[in-house]
């Protein structure tokens, strides 16, 4: 748990009642080859557990109306606060994992929004062997728990995640690599990262009228780790879709989370988004006179980036609109995005508790053709800083049809700067202000890296509006601050909305991203 209260929005996860302890899927097991005056033919050596039996799982559940979780936590987990919820801490020496060198398993524990049962199993040398429920393995804050906590007998409850812990860090210490808690959540970091933005199995209906659906991992396989990754399969659920996930995580800088997707709807899918991203923006550099704080911004991610399938380079400032913004980016077989946290000094955020320069950043590599579709993020307005506010996620151009398989494959980037190897001066920062003597005109102010610049002529401005007005652009080096600025004058005229773009050309070559930005009046 951490400070965010975007868990609030969090739905719960189903027990399920799938494999038991050391036993296998049924269609494993085949007959051998006949052996002259030998009898009947016995069953050859069960394969390992892997993604299509989790498949088949899915496929089954999906066949079948939805079953709603039924969660009744017992003391000392029902009616948990905060604080008290906080008080629960896992015994490292309850670890299954402790005989395994360089990686840690933390199991997680119901209570305040985790009220409902999350079953989970490891999966050794191939063969699954389940993990009930066992109060014991905690420890319980005096201030909060009787001295007896955790000797009740567990009943139907279950778990509420997991958490994984490898030397990522320090040499010889488990530091947290990752937690899956809480619907289809999950949160990964690279080196010297602090948590920030999530990532999700599946998002529904995220900024829709009819409201959102929040499909929710109910039983976990985690495999022992081999070759320095883990891998995890996951069974996710809800009223419209089951599905099968398999996460293959790769510490490192950045960390890589190889992922493997079947969806099985229930019904036809359209606003479905696959590869999810949820983050944080309350205010930055661009908007800093709304908010009285004495930090210069504060925010996990501050742009969208993306490259499309035709190799072009998007950045799409992040802001916090007064009212819900939606924004599609129409593509075929995108080959990147994510949303990023650029500025990376600890001046830029001032906040020496929050560590916002330390947050990860999120790049979504799709593998495989994805075909056409949009690119969304949604923006929705928030008051602070506890609530997440920005999501990012692919979404086809065709609804999933009910009834059939559906299957991605992607690669997920966490860490400093994930994604960036692609040869552009991508954009460091971007301000805004009212401009002088020109009622009811912004300067706008976009700073892109100067390195690609080095030896060359400045690069010409390329500046367009939907609406409005263009006025003034301009380029200007800066070498003290290491960027090349672009600035110009918009003057809205009488429209309420418009899109803005600028880049730098030399001669027919686009030698920066596209800086992309939504103004709107009031």
């Amino acid at each position: 748990m951490k400070r965010r209260s975007f868990l609030g929005s969090v739905t719960a996860v189903l027990a399920g009642g799938t494999l038991s302890a050391g036993t296998v899927p049924a269609r494993l097991w085949a007959q051998a080859p006949p052996v002259a005056d030998s009898g009947p033919a016995a069953p050859a050596a069960a394969a390992p557990f892997g993604f299509e039996d989790v498949a088949r799982i899915a496929a089954d559940l999906a066949r079948a109306a939805y079953v709603a979780p039924d969660s009744r936590l017992q003391a000392p987990f029902a009616d948990l606060g905060y604080d008290a919820y906080r008080g629960i801490r896992f015994r490292r020496e309850a670890d299954p994992w402790a005989a395994v060198d360089g990686f840690g398993l933390d199991l997680l524990a119901p209570g305040m929004l985790f009220t409902d049962p999350v079953r989970i199993n490891l999966v050794e040398e191939g063969v699954v062997r389940n993990l009930p429920f066992d109060p014991s393995v905690f420890e319980y804050h005096p201030n909060s728990f009787p001295p007896d906590a955790g000797q009740t007998p567990p009943g139907n409850m279950g778990w509420s995640g997991f958490r994984l812990r490898t030397v990522l860090n320090r040499p010889g210490v488990l530091d947290e690599l990752a937690v899956f808690q809480g619907a289809s959540y999950f949160r990964v970091l690279g080196r010297g990262n602090r948590y920030g933005l999530s990532a999700r199995g599946l998002a529904i209906g995220t900024g829709s009228a009819a409201g959102e659906e929040f499909p929710a991992f109910r039983e976990f396989w985690i495999h022992s780790p081999t070759d320095g990754a883990v891998t995890i399969h996951a069974l996710l659920d809800s009223p419209s879709v089951a599905g099968a996930f398999q996460f293959v995580l790769t510490p490192g800088d950045t960390t890589v989370v190889a992922t493997r997707v079947a969806l099985f709807p229930r019904r036809d899918l359209a606003e479905v988004g696959i590869a999810p991203l949820t983050s944080m923006f309350w205010f930055g550099p661009g908007d800093r006179g709304n908010f009285d704080d004495y930090r210069p911004a504060v925010h996990d991610s501050d742009g969208l980036e993306m490259v499309t399938g035709g190799g072009e380079h998007l950045w799409r400032a992040l802001s916090n609109p007064r009212t819900l913004q939606i924004s599609a980016f129409a593509d075929r077989d995108p080959r990147g995005f994510g949303l990023m946290q650029r500025r990376r000094d600890f001046a830029d955020y001032q906040d020496a508790e929050a560590s916002y320069e330390l947050r990860p950043s999120g790049w979504v590599r799709p593998r495989g053709e994805w075909g056409e579709g949009t690119v969304v993020l949604v923006e929705i307005p928030v008051t602070n800083e506890f609530h997440d506010n920005i999501v990012s996620y692919w979404q086809p151009a065709q609804p999933l049809a009910a009834g059939m398989r559906h299957d991605y494959a992607y690669d997920l980037g966490f860490g400093m700067a994930p994604g960036d190897e692609y040869p552009v001066a991508r954009v460091v920062q971007s301000r805004s202000g009212e401009a002088i003597n020109a009622p009811g005109a912004r300067s706008f102010f976009v700073d892109f890296d100067l390195e690609l610049f080095e030896g060359q002529a400045d690069p010409v401005a390329v500046v367009s509006a939907s609406a409005g007005r263009i006025e003034h652009p301009y380029v200007i080096r800066l070498p003290q601050a290491g960027v090349m600025r672009l600035s110009f004058q918009f003057d809205p005229e009488r429209a309420d909305l418009a899109e803005l773009s600028a880049r730098l050309e030399s001669g027919d070559t686009r030698m920066s991203e596209t800086w992309l930005y939504r103004w709107s009046r009031g």
